[in-house]
């Protein structure tokens, strides 16, 4: 389940790697499948991303950055947990902008 380590040092690619993986997973076709890409926080600090991508029949590929652990968990519609890679290099966590108020 545990995949050699991969180098990805921007939100671009790792947005486009996971957006790659998560297709391939179920044989969606990336050009017609949109990506939702959501910032995690822990104790109001960002720590990662979640991820996921909706097919046809309701389906529902999902996966989580795990900045601080250096990792990507891949989750398959069921929920369950189908790969995991490791990152060598990865790009810093994006502070998420301030909201102002109206």
């Amino acid at each position: 389940m545990t995949e050699t380590a991969v180098a990805l040092t921007s939100l671009e690619e790792l947005t486009r790697f996971v957006h790659q993986a998560l297709c391939q997973q179920d044989s969606l076709d990336p050009g017609q499948t949109p990506l939702v890409r959501t910032p995690l926080t822990r104790h109001r600090r960002p720590c990662g991303a979640l991820f996921h991508v909706e097919g046809p029949r309701l389906l529902r590929t999902s996966a989580i950055w795990a900045a601080d652990e250096n990792r990507i968990l891949f989750y398959d519609s069921s929920g369950t947990r189908s790969r995991e890679i490791l990152l060598s290099e990865s790009p810093e966590v994006e502070e998420p902008r301030s909201r102002r108020a109206a």
